[in-house]
């Protein structure tokens, strides 16, 4: 008996795609445009398959034509495709410099919030350096410092985290079972995503506790 469960995962609904419309979805390289009202098409043909539905294929479709390698698609003189691969007909010039103005956008936010981790990172690591340089320059230091040994134990030295450039991730760039860090207070805490449902994302941490969270909260 064929299974009626519902897919849920966005990756799984993507790969469903791939599997049962290969001349139209493309998993993996260059991407073919889809056709304009493509979803009507694809519900119509889905109406009778209760493993998805509406509400999912449509974050499914969104997360694939907001990935950078299909709006890189987007260009002059290449032809849209219905499920089947056939052409329908060329991309018009506004279709393009939208898709084009779309990738720089998210290209410029991905830069951004890599450049904004490695300046936070470069702060925490020259403040780091400061408590050396003042041991250096205070030599003289070192005979009262004995002296004063005798009555007070001098507190240990904290040890620093290590400092890990971490950017903060892009719903399009999660998959389930892949290793991430959540934001769950200052320090981020390690993790393998679980499932990914419309916008939520469940994470299970290291220490065993599952969490849901935003891919806002996710760092890569």
């Amino acid at each position: 008996m064929e299974s009626t469960e519902k897919l849920t995962d966005t990756n799984a609904i993507l790969a469903y795609l791939y599997e049962t419309f290969p001349l139209c979805f493309i998993a993996e390289g260059e991407t073919k445009p889809l056709k304009i009202g493509l979803f009507q098409d694809l519900a119509e043909r889905l109406a009778d398959d209760s493993k998805v539905s509406k509400t999912q294929l449509r974050i499914a479709i969104r997360r694939y034509t907001n990935s950078w390698r299909y709006l890189k698609s987007l260009k002059e003189g290449v032809q849209r495709v219905d499920l089947d691969g056939n052409p329908c007909g060329a991309l018009e010039a506004e279709h393009i410099e939208h898709a084009q103005q779309a990738l720089k956008d998210s290209q410029d936010k991905a830069k951004a919030r890599r450049q904004e981790t490695a300046k936070a990172a470069g702060k925490t690591a020259e403040g780091e350096q400061k408590p050396r340089d003042n041991a250096k320059r205070k030599p003289r230091a070192k005979a009262d410092f004995a002296k004063k040994a005798s009555f007070k134990k001098p507190a240990p030295k904290k040890v620093e985290a290590p400092v890990v450039n971490l950017v903060q991730a892009e719903l399009s760039q999660l998959t389930s079972g892949q290793k991430v860090n959540v934001k769950l207070g200052a320090t981020p805490v390690p993790g393998v995503i679980s499932d990914i449902n419309k916008e939520d994302i469940q994470v299970q941490l290291n220490s065993g506790l599952t969490v849901k969270v935003k891919a806002e909260h996710i760092l890569l």
